[in-house]
C-alpha cells in the first residue's frame, strides 16, 4: 500500500499500519540499517537520525552526545536519544574521530524531532575509512529497507 512521490530533495513514502503516516528521506545522504543517516562533505561526514526514526521514537527529551575526539567505529554506538516512549542507541554509520558535536541538542532535543537531516545533526566525524560509504544505502534503498520492515509490524 505504498505509493512513490517526489517532492523536491525528498522521496516521500506514505504507509499504512494504524493510521497513514509519513516520512521523509533525503536523495544525497547514506543510510545504515539502523535508522542513522550521513552526508559527506570531503572527509567529513554529518551523522543523525532518520526521520523514519524520530517518528517512531516520539518527542526526543534528551540526546546523549560524546565528546569531541572520541573515537566512533561502523556499527559502533556513540550516544543515545532519550524520547518519551524509548531510549535508543545511536550508532555511527562510518569510523573516525568525532570532529564536531551539535552543543544545540543540549538545550533543545527537540531538533532531531523538527528538523532531523538539518538543525538535528548529531555529531561531525572526520572519517578514517571512507570506503565504508560503499556499504550504506541510498535514499531509494533505505525507503525500501523501511517499506518493508514496517510492513513486518
Amino acid at each position: 500500500m505504498c505509493r512513490k512521490q517526489a517532492n523536491g530533495n525528498y522521496l516521500v513514502f506514505p504507509f499504512v499500519i494504524s493510521i497513514f503516516l509519513c516520512f521523509a528521506v533525503v536523495k544525497d545522504l547514506k543510510y545504515v540499517d539502523s535508522h542513522e543517516w550521513a552526508k559527506v562533505d570531503g572527509n567529513l561526514a554529518t551523522i543523525g537520525i532518520t526521520d523514519h526514526a524520530q517518528d517512531h521514537l516520539g518527542d526526543v527529551v534528551y540526546v546523549e552526545l560524546p565528546e569531541v575526539g572520541a573515537n566512533v567505529s561502523q556499527g559502533g554506538s556513540f550516544g543515545a536519544v532519550e524520547s518519551v516512549k524509548a531510549t535508543s542507541d545511536i550508532n555511527s554509520p562510518v569510523s573516525g574521530k568525532v570532529a564536531e558535536v551539535n552543543e544545540e541538542l543540549s538545550s533543545s532535543p527537540g531538533l532531531v524531532n523538527g528538523s532531523p537531516y538539518e538543525k538535528g545533526w548529531i555529531i561531525k566525524v572526520e572519517m578514517s575509512n571512507p570506503s565504508e560509504l560503499n556499504s550504506l544505502m541510498d535514499s531509494e534503498q533505505y525507503s525500501k529497507f523501511c517499506e518493508e520492515e514496517d510492513a513486518k509490524h
